[in-house]
């Protein structure tokens, strides 16, 4: 297993043991036997602004945290386990995906997308036999005299060698009739007398790459499900394709929510900047996604539900608003348009108030945290399972690594923590709350630690990042 190496410089020590976030502080204590507070009573000191969003969370309360301890703590009674959260996300579009018609795709926009229909060879490869290597085509044993003229690649088939007979020949071009082998330009000498020797001995065939070597016409070369990688483009371009029968790409539609969010220049005046409008739509084409827009809507139910109500969609993305907050109009647009929750709250750190609702027999939405590290998170336990799905690809082969060093754990939830790899092992990195991306930024995975930590030299379960494998560029085509 290839992975990538470990940037030089980046910050790899263990987080340390008062390592929470603010919010999850106030999970803690709200997990505990405290008085819950009247519905619509603000905590102590409270004013019931929003803070959560793209704002720092260290030293002011989050979302979640501004809502009644009554709806937090049944909120979190009946959240789902991250394990099931991402399985009910992987099942939620499987009959949106038996319903999606294949598309044909020129070559060059099939890079990504999965294979609908075998891919079936054209011809044979090669089509002719070919000469493996620059040099001559000789027939019977040397020494041998000359033609005049050569054989080119693409060239009209060549005249037949006759004993004691070549000629010159190029790597890819047509071999001659009842040529013996190529003698590589390398292993032979002329003579005075312009007759050519062999420096080595032959074999008969040798450097001849025969018809149908690599396949026949009509053998199967890859199989419904394959991913097209640069690689399949050529076989296909190889085998007589000009386009593909693959999946289509999914489509989605991010909204990003948030008086507060600048799209340029410094933080200001209680503005921070949108870290989620730039960083979402990359990484869901990553994870096979067309994103058709992005919208910035603020805090306006009205606008909101407009824009859920119109969305045409495959996946819809909200950008905070999923708690229970005087600005979070995520919940009560779903429940004016009758939207089925799936998903509503899941047991993990960060990222806990996502959601995962049916707005449409073909239609998903998924609400993530407004806080990046949060949003990120939801993104991998609830967009990326569906998607996956919607686009026919196979799920990450799971596989785990010890930990070099101790993780802290919350009680009772998952906590995704970014980790570099650095051999057989994984490094946890600093940096890792909720509204922080500065950890992730520089991450190879995530690893998924367990209910109560883990213990330096423990094996966690590794959710790689899009690009730590498959490099940048390659993985936003």
């Amino acid at each position: 297993m290839t992975r990538r190496g470990i940037r030089a410089g980046q910050d790899t020590e263990a987080p340390d043991a008062e390592g929470f976030d603010v919010e999850e502080v106030l999970a803690l204590v709200n997990d505990g036997k405290g008085p819950a507070r009247p519905t619509g009573a603000p905590a102590p000191g409270q004013t019931g602004a929003r803070t959560e969003g793209t704002a720092p969370t260290h030293g002011s309360r989050t979302r979640e945290a501004s809502a009644p301890a009554a709806e937090r703590h049944g909120h979190r009674h009946h959240a789902t386990s991250w394990p099931e959260a991402r399985a009910v996300a992987a099942r939620a579009s499987r009959a949106s995906a038996a319903r999606r018609a294949p598309v044909s795709v020129p070559l060059g926009d099939a890079l990504g997308l999965v294979l609908a229909g075998p891919l079936t060879a054209l011809t044979d490869l090669p089509s002719f036999d070919t000469s493996a290597m620059d040099g001559w085509a000789v027939a019977g044993p040397g020494p041998w005299r000359v033609r005049d003229e050569g054989v080119l690649a693409g060239s009209t088939a060549p005249e037949p060698l006759a004993d004691g007979e070549a000629v010159r020949i190029a790597t890819g071009a047509r071999i001659p009739p009842d040529t013996t082998a190529v003698l590589r330009s390398e292993h032979g000498r002329t003579d005075a007398q312009g007759r050519l020797h062999p420096t080595r001995d032959m074999s008969h065939g040798q450097d001849i790459r025969p018809r149908g070597q690599e396949c026949r016409s009509g053998d199967q070369l890859l199989p419904v499900g394959a991913v097209v990688t640069p690689a399949v483009l050529g076989l296909a371009a190889a085998a007589g394709y000009d386009t593909l029968s693959a999946v289509p790409r999914p489509r989605a539609e991010v909204f990003v929510l948030g008086d507060e969010l600048l799209t340029e220049g410094r933080p200001h005046d209680g503005l921070i900047r949108d870290a989620l409008g730039p960083m979402l739509p990359p990484w869901l084409r990553a994870l096979g996604a067309e994103v058709v827009a992005v919208r910035r809507i603020g805090d306006d139910e009205k606008a909101l539900h407009k824009a859920v109500s119109r969305s045409s969609a495959d996946l819809i993305l909200t950008t905070g608003g999923t708690a229970s907050g005087p600005v979070d109009h995520v919940h009560p647009v779903l429940r004016r348009i009758g939207a089925e929750l799936l998903v509503d709250g899941v047991q993990v750190r960060p990222g806990h108030p996502m959601l995962l609702a049916r707005t449409k027999d073909e239609q998903h939405l998924v609400g993530l945290p407004g806080n990046p590290l949060a949003a990120v998170s939801g993104l991998l336990t609830l967009a990326e399972p569906l998607l996956r799905t919607l686009s026919a690809r196979s799920a990450q082969e799971r596989y785990a690594l010890p930990l070099r060093d101790e993780v802290q754990g919350h009680p009772q939830d998952t906590r995704l923590v970014p980790v570099v790899l650095r051999g057989d092992h994984v490094v946890p990195l600093h940096y890792n709350g909720p509204a922080m991306l500065r950890g992730v930024a520089a991450a190879d995975a995530l690893a998924v630690v367990p209910p109560g930590g883990a213990r330096a030299g423990q094996r966690t379960e590794l959710l790689d990042l899009p690009w730590a494998t498959a490099g940048v560029a390659a993985c936003f085509t």
